[in-house]
């Protein structure tokens, strides 16, 4: 089989919308919708552009040498992905804390991974996991822990649509996994 370029698939995709706006009782050349199926291919491609990057790699650019610090957080990271179950967007904040073992990583390519992370059909649950288990392997760190605050819409705008739900997932590993002290102060942390 053919390797489908990037601007190929965006075109295959812009194909299979307009059949869906036909399916749903629009008329695709109407002038609002002429071009919808096009911008809604490329907005997709761009919200799942995560598949398209290795997130260790991203960590990897800017990996340092550091002894000491008992804990470091970067916290209210902003996240916007797709629930895989309604294709519709979830959003939110992340906080990621994690203990260094003789290795840190440049604060900017914390938010990067959520990003990568983010932009794939997600469930929260996986995200949060994903994102501390990534930071984990590459960091080699002794310990690590993230905490996910979302809204989804797919419970406020249909379903239930219960307008003021939020979800929390937490994710933790190594040090985190047995010193319920230093998940607390985590915690208190990122309040």
């Amino acid at each position: 089989m053919t390797r489908l370029t990037d601007e190929e698939r965006i075109t295959e995709v812009a194909r299979h919308i307009e059949s869906i706006i036909d399916l749903l009782g629009e008329d695709c050349t109407r002038e609002g919708l002429v071009k919808t199926p096009v911008r809604a291919a490329k907005a997709l491609w761009f919200l799942t552009s995560g598949y398209r990057n290795d997130p260790e790699s991203l960590m990897k650019q800017a990996l340092f040498e550091h002894e000491g610090s008992q804990v470091i957080i970067v916290k209210d990271i902003e996240f916007y992905s797709m629930c895989e179950h309604h294709i519709l967007p979830f959003f939110g904040k992340v906080s990621i804390g994690y203990v260094p073992s003789g290795k840190i990583v440049g604060l900017s390519k914390l938010a990067r991974i959520v990003n990568v992370y983010a932009r794939r059909l997600q469930v929260q649950e996986r995200f949060t996991s994903q994102i501390c288990e990534a930071v984990k392997r590459t960091l080699g760190a002794a310990g690590v822990i993230v905490v996910c605050e979302g809204e989804h819409l797919c419970m406020k705008m249909r379903g239930v649509e219960k307008q003021h739900s939020a979800t929390t997932t937490i994710h933790y590993n190594g040090v985190f996994n047995d010193d319920a002290a230093l998940r607390a102060e985590f915690l208190s942390a990122v309040k």
